[in-house]
């Protein structure tokens, strides 16, 4: 297939573009290289013939007509986004911008470029989301694909909006549409602001290992390669106007979380004390969501996927990758807002 990756420098979209190109697809790249971007995620395959890369940003619409008419994808695997809850609280407008304005900016320029081309069926827009949009749930329960929104921070508010602008378009002018809704992605690139890099690169600087609350929240964790062999799939073989719910079937309590990191770094990296003794309890994010869990089972026997990395072989594979990139991790602490709490304005 012909792919036009938006976000492919991101942590998600990297993994994306990573296994598209390796498995021969032609791939698009297309990113705006704004903070928690990073080119050198998909350094090894830069050089590839199947692989290009375009610096765009998704609110120009003028650009991604133009992107749209010079490549002539047979998808758009849309990833590009801001992702991190706390940055939201603090400055919802560029999540406002890029999550819910982009995502209208894109959706017209492929449908535009769709017409154009005779509404070619086999064309796909694949929307990817996140379990978020779907709030908290109590001790019990899982998301499932009819699950009612009801989102709870400005980023999981704005990217609900974007679900339903996908959908709209596919009802309202047939546009050919997949939608995704994935768990907390981990692994390797994963920006430095996030929960597990956070945990690693803290502990290893012998510094406090910042935990909200009491820890009691609980998140499934997917591992992202394992997520980006899903997207792939789904954009190949999901059924039109069908969302897919992706998860790692890995549920934890982030203080089971965080101490399971620890003691994967007592075993790989000793220091002269557990690690778990830098395990902080800090003043919780506002509105934080007490459990998100999801049900696989239509992807599951719809498209035969299920994770194949457990959340004790990912989290191994995560710790070791930060131990052997310690050059891409200290290129990105100097980046506005790492390293710093955020999300406490409110």
């Amino acid at each position: 297939m012909k792919l036009v990756v938006t976000g492919g420098a991101g942590f998600i979209g990297s993994a994306v573009v990573r296994r598209a190109v390796r498995a021969g697809h032609e791939v698009v790249n297309v990113d705006a290289l704004t903070y928690a971007a990073c080119l050198d995620n998909v350094a090894e395959v830069a050089k590839a013939p199947n692989y290009t890369f375009l610096e765009a940003d998704i609110r120009d619409r003028r650009a991604m007509d133009t992107l749209l008419a010079e490549h002539h994808p047979d998808a758009i695997m849309h990833l590009a986004a801001e992702s991190h809850v706390d940055r939201s609280i603090d400055g919802p407008g560029t999540f406002i911008e890029t999550n819910i304005t982009g995502t209208y900016t894109l959706l017209e320029a492929a449908r535009a470029h769709w017409v154009a081309r005779r509404r070619p069926a086999q064309f796909r827009f694949h929307h990817i989301s996140t379990d978020e949009v779907f709030g908290s749930l109590g001790v019990t329960g899982q998301f499932t694909e009819e699950t009612p929104y009801d989102p709870r921070s400005p980023y999981s508010a704005s990217k609900a909006a974007s679900d339903h602008l996908v959908r709209a378009w596919h009802e309202t002018y047939g546009l050919p549409v997949v939608l995704t809704n994935c768990s907390n992605n981990y692994g390797p690139f994963h920006f430095p602001e996030k929960l597990i890099p956070v945990v690693i690169l803290n502990a290893l600087a012998g510094k406090p290992i910042p935990v909200y609350g009491a820890g009691e929240n609980v998140r499934d964790w997917l591992y992202v390669e394992d997520h980006a062999e899903a997207l792939l799939l789904v954009v190949e073989k999901g059924a039109v106007g069908r969302s897919y719910n992706i998860g790692g079937e890995n549920e934890a309590r982030n203080i089971d979380l965080v101490r399971m990191i620890c003691a994967i770094l007592d075993a790989k990296r000793p220091g002269a004390a557990p690690y778990a003794g830098q395990i902080t309890f800090v003043t919780d994010r506002p509105g934080h969501d007490a459990r998100y869990a999801i049900d696989p089972t239509r992807i599951r026997e719809e498209l035969g996927w299920r994770p194949s990395v457990t959340l004790e072989q990912g989290l191994e594979k995560t710790v070791q990758w930060y131990l052997d990139n310690e050059p891409w991790w200290r290129a990105l602490q100097s980046r506005a807002g790492v390293g710093e709490r955020l999300g406490v304005k409110a």
